[in-house]
This record gives C-alpha cells, sequence and structure tokens, in this order.
C-alpha cells in the first residue's frame, strides 16, 4: 500500500527537536524559527549526544556567526514564501534588513559568498517549490498558484518553474496525476 502525504517541514522540525532535547532532559525554550536557548549548562557528552542524534535528521547545529546569519536568512525567506499573509507589504530586501538589523547589501554579501548563490535565486527556488506542493495538493488553479507566490502572471510562473525544474507547471501537474494513477491501479 503507497501513502501520500502533506506536512510542514517547520513543524517537523520542531518536533523533533522537542522530542530529542527533552530525551536528553535538556532544558529549553522555542525561539525563533531555527533558533532555541537552552536554560541550563549541558554537559559535553549531552551536548554531542545531541548532535549526533540530530544528525540523523539532518539537522545541524551551527556554531559560527556568518553560517547562524545564513540560517537565519533562509529561514526569513522561507517564512515569507510560505506565509506571505502575515506580512505587511514591504520589499523583502526591506524585510530581512529589520529583521536582521543588518544593511541588506551585507546580507547579500554574507548569503551569496557562503551559499554560492543569490538571495533572489534562493527566493526563487523557494517559490517554485511551493508551487510544486501547492499543484500536487491539487486544490488551487495555476492562477490562483501564480497569485498566492506573487507572480504577475501564469507564463512568469511558468518561465521560471521551467528554469528550476527543466518542466512546465503543467507538465509537472501531468507527471503527478500519471503517478497517482498509476499508484492507484498498484493497489
Amino acid at each position: 500500500m503507497k501513502l501520500n502525504f502533506n506536512y510542514d517541514g517547520n513543524i517537523a522540525c520542531r518536533a523533533i527537536l522537542q522530542d530529542q532535547l527533552e530525551n536528553l532532559e535538556i532544558k529549553y525554550q522555542l525561539l525563533d524559527l531555527g533558533q532555541i536557548e537552552i536554560s541550563d549548562d549541558v554537559s559535553e557528552d549531552s551536548f554531542t549526544a545531541l548532535q549526533e542524534r540530530l544528525k540523523k535528521y539532518a539537522i545541524h547545529i551551527i556554531d559560527n556567526p556568518k553560517g547562524q546569519l545564513i540560517q537565519k536568512i533562509k529561514d526569513a525567506i522561507i517564512e515569507i514564501v510560505y506565509e506571505k499573509d502575515k506580512f505587511p507589504n514591504i520589499t523583502i530586501s526591506q524585510y530581512l534588513s529589520d529583521k536582521l538589523n543588518f544593511r541588506y547589501g551585507y546580507i547579500t554579501n554574507v548569503f551569496s559568498e557562503y551559499t554560492h548563490t543569490s538571495i533572489e535565486n534562493f527566493i526563487i527556488i523557494q517559490k517554485i517549490e511551493r508551487a510544486k506542493k501547492l499543484i500536487i495538493e491539487e486544490k488551487l488553479t495555476l492562477t490562483e498558484i501564480s497569485h498566492e507566490l506573487n507572480y504577475s502572471s501564469v507564463a512568469y510562473l511558468s518561465t521560471q518553474f521551467k528554469k528550476v525544474t527543466g518542466l512546465t507547471p503543467s507538465m509537472f501537474k501531468r507527471i503527478v496525476g500519471k503517478r497517482r494513477e498509476l499508484a492507484n491501479n498498484e493497489q
């Protein structure tokens, strides 16, 4: 039997962190996305055990300031792409500058230096990933998806979608449909 499922990566990550911290009896408080505050001193053995347990889930503790900034930038962009309704109508550059308390020029330089891509390209990739999830969910039309992701038109969404995936959104939708059909026939 095949099961299709949907999940929120942020909620899943928080649940994993909570489980692992509680199993190791580490007192903590969840802060912003990708950040926790540990209340007490943690032994080196417990810290190493936490790192090892989180590694199984591809979660890594970032211990250098620029790496932390990169993660905060990524988290803020993902937050914008997935929860745009919660944000005022300001530019992404202004939002990132305000949230991270750095000039946007500095943020873009650090991001591209460490990730070897631009913030703009990272945003496009995140928007296309969200578009793929929305297409798979089959609740919205391509027009609604393009509007949801702040594209000026379906054509512009399609152009970026094809650049990133090699497929048009319509082709992607057909492939998903065929895979579902095959999965249903196997049951």
